[in-house]
């Protein structure tokens, strides 16, 4: 039997909530663009290497809750669908967002964003940011690991143009901004392994590079 209201949206505000999370998907990241490079991949495509890197190597590090992590990978820039991504810089004469001002930002749009749904993902999303455990400091790594991945993939695509002036990138070549900004945030053994391992990758994708073009 049906009623007046039966074709009433059943759950407005979720809905909704969803809706507006999905901006992620073509939420394009920022400092791959300053860099133009060609195509980059969104927010949510960045969420998703995160994750997968989380679901392969949670269980190679003590303490953290393999579980908890894919939790917290998937929520960690759900933010950036009201905030845009604003990136992290090397150059200290690059134009950046105020720290705190990007915070409140943030915390803002996860507060409403999530408010439709259980309060456990807020706290997922509190916990990826205060990173006071061994759970969040191996999700900030596998998301400064995806970085420096991405970037290896681009190097090996060719998907900027080395040589052109680019006013966003004056104090560093090539790609090498990248691996500038995630060295010194890396917290774990494992993290600081995986991007030992990629930036050697890197440079040896730019001497490739250089040699194919001679």
């Amino acid at each position: 039997m049906t009623g007046p209201n039966s074709n009433a949206d059943p759950e407005p505000d979720r809905i909704d909530a969803l809706f507006d999370a999905y901006a992620l998907k073509d939420e394009r990241r920022t400092g791959w663009q300053l860099r133009e490079v060609s195509d980059p991949e969104s927010v949510a495509s960045h969420s998703w290497g995160v994750a997968y890197l989380c679901l392969c190597f949670a269980d190679d590090v003590p303490d953290v809750d393999p579980d908890e992590a894919l939790r917290l990978a998937v929520l960690h820039d759900v933010a950036e669908a009201r905030t845009g991504d604003k990136p992290t810089r090397a150059d200290p004469d690059a134009e950046t967002v105020d720290p705190d001002e990007k915070e409140q930002r943030e915390r803002a749009a996860v507060s409403e964003l999530l408010a439709p749904f259980d309060a456990h993902l807020r706290d997922d999303w509190e916990a990826y940011e205060s990173r006071g455990t061994p759970t969040a400091q191996f999700v900030k790594d596998m998301d400064l690991v995806d970085m420096c991945l991405q970037a290896v993939i681009y190097e090996r695509e060719a998907r900027y143009d080395p040589d052109t002036d680019n006013p966003n990138f004056e104090a560093y070549g090539r790609l090498d901004e990248f691996f500038a900004t995630a060295e010194p945030r890396l917290r774990t053994d494992l993290g600081r392994r995986l991007f030992e391992a990629l930036q050697r990758r890197y440079e040896t994708a730019k001497r490739e590079r250089d040699d194919a073009s001679e």
